[in-house]
């Protein structure tokens, strides 16, 4: 349960921001107040930041990159604090976990795993450093001239990372890895709803010794948020969020030809091929379904089967995704917990009154528990032969609301799937795996799972279409936070190795012809 004592807190200085190194003291009194969402009560607070906490941890930043010895370090360097960063993040996973239910609503099972992954994430983009080709030699071409060119890939700059608040703690890993081993800085932007991973990350960072100002942690709503995206002083913008402020952003962004990586919603489909059975799809869907309470952008939530099995699949879905435990997502025995806040409820609430208004059949849920007197708890909510021309099926809701689409065979299913204008995730349930990768690639979205709903950032993870620009994880992950640069020179260099922040590996081997050499 949520922890009684009104002066908990899951962080060592929830009244200040790390910014250069230190932990400082806002420029207002404001506060942030973390309602719990199984109690509807504050579970803890933190500080506010303003334009002036902003704009102090982006000067921080800068000279931190301008100024600093990060990105003049060779990426073995930077390696190295990534896995002490790994290692001290293994000691505090339950710290990392015990939080985020109250945060978000997430199962602590849940937490704790993500938490678990946080170290793996660093100690992968580690690894990257002895691997990936930050430089390379090759044979100019005939307008290049010289006798030799040399194509390095550098650091992009002054970072802002910008959180959600589902998944904020493997997110926050995600970009801080990636920025940190391309020698980048950072300002890292958490969500008011969910800000303990992100100060979590910054004491780690601390105790591993970081250079000032190479992270830097604030919490901030709209309106500084903004400030943060506008200030020419940062290169790149890389966001998760809705795509109304990825919009925003991007546009800003534009006018001042600022780098921007999005990851933003999706509404994914899965197709529920002939040859495999309702009755496990509809488990493996209702499985995945439950975490976090449907509140996960690459949630499979549009399914998509021929109509004479429509039914069959409905009855067997509504059973199985009806009969989740919904409860304090503290207790062991509870398998869903609740959504994240009072405004995200009437949200879910007002699509489910939609999706009645519209004619889609309402199979299992639509309600809040019974037994559940107070916290933001929805059923887990089945619609059945739903027209995916609904606002049901095209818009999304970020909650445990499954829209069942009849398809009048496997050509029509791959329509219905492709039109949408989200291309983040898909699935593909079939016995016959040749036949699963060939309707993948059919389908417009980042990520195809077969027989469920599945994801793998450590080898990219983005989308299609609206669904975002850019990928997070892996070595695309990685390219975003560095630019390409050419030299061309009359001669070899008088040393195989580079110096600096252009690493201190052995270039590549000669190249034939004026192309990028794979890895």
């Amino acid at each position: 349960m949520t922890n009684s004592n009104p002066d908990y807190s899951p962080m060592r200085y929830p009244d200040r921001f790390f910014i250069g190194g230190k932990w400082v003291k806002p420029s207002s009194d404001a506060v942030i107040r973390v309602i719990a969402p199984a109690t509807e009560e504050v579970g803890f607070q933190v500080a506010e930041a303003k334009e002036a906490d902003v704009a102090a941890a982006v000067a921080a930043a800068r000279k931190a990159f301008d100024e600093g010895p990060w990105p003049l370090l060779s990426h073995a360097e930077r390696a190295g604090y990534l896995r002490r960063i790994a290692a001290k993040l293994h000691e505090r996973i339950e710290t990392i976990a015990q939080p985020a239910p109250m945060e978000s609503g997430i199962l602590h099972l849940h937490a704790k795993g993500s938490a678990s992954s946080l170290g793996p994430i660093f100690g992968a983009h580690a690894n990257l450093a002895g691997t990936f080709p930050f430089h390379e030699r090759h044979v100019p071409g005939p307008t290049g001239g010289g006798g030799v060119g040399v194509l390095v890939r550098e650091p992009v700059g002054v970072v802002a990372a910008i959180v959600p608040w589902n998944g904020p703690a493997v997110i926050s890993a995600y970009k801080a890895a990636a920025a940190l081993l391309a020698g980048c800085t950072i300002v890292l932007k958490l969500s008011p709803e969910a800000p303990s991973a992100g100060y979590i990350l910054a004491e780690v960072t601390e105790e591993v010794g970081l250079p000032p100002g190479v992270l830097n942690v604030i919490t901030a709503n709209r309106e500084a948020s903004e400030a943060l995206v506008k200030d020419p002083r940062v290169n790149k913008v890389s966001f998760t969020g809705s795509n109304a402020a990825g919009r925003r952003i991007a546009s800003i962004c534009a006018d001042r030809m600022a780098r921007v990586t999005l990851e933003l919603g999706g509404k994914s489909a899965a197709l529920i091929l002939d040859d495999y059975d309702v009755q496990k799809a509809a488990d493996a869907i209702s499985k995945s379904a439950r975490v976090l309470t449907g509140q996960i952008c690459y949630s499979i939530t549009r399914l998509i089967i021929d109509r004479k099995r429509h039914d069959d699949f409905v009855e067997a879905l509504s059973e199985s995704f009806g009969k989740i435990r919904v409860g304090d997502p503290y207790d062991a025995a509870s398998e869903m917990g609740p959504v994240a806040t009072a405004q995200q409820r009437l949200r879910v609430e007002s699509y489910i009154a939609r999706g009645r208004d519209e004619g889609a059949v309402l199979a299992a849920g639509g309600g809040r528990p019974s037994h559940l007197g107070r916290g933001f708890f929805v059923e887990p909510t089945v619609f059945a032969n739903v027209d995916n021309r609904s606002v049901i099926a095209q818009e999304e809701i970020f909650g445990p609301v499954l829209s069942v689409i009849p398809a009048d065979g496997e050509e029509e299913a791959i329509r219905i799937a492709n039109d949408s204008i989200y291309g983040l995730n898909a699935s593909v349930f079939t016995n016959d795996s040749a036949h699963a990768y060939a309707v993948s690639r059919k389908l417009r979205s980042g990520t195809v799972g077969h027989n469920g709903c599945r994801t793998d950032a450590t080898i990219a993870f983005g989308g299609f279409k609206q669904s975002g620009i850019g990928r997070e994880g892996g070595v695309e992950g990685l390219r975003p936070y560095l630019e390409t640069k050419t030299i061309l020179l009359d001669q070899e260099p008088g040393s195989t190795r580079l110096k600096g922040n252009r690493s201190e590996q052995p270039l590549s081997q000669k190249e034939e012809r004026p192309c990028f050499q794979g890895f």
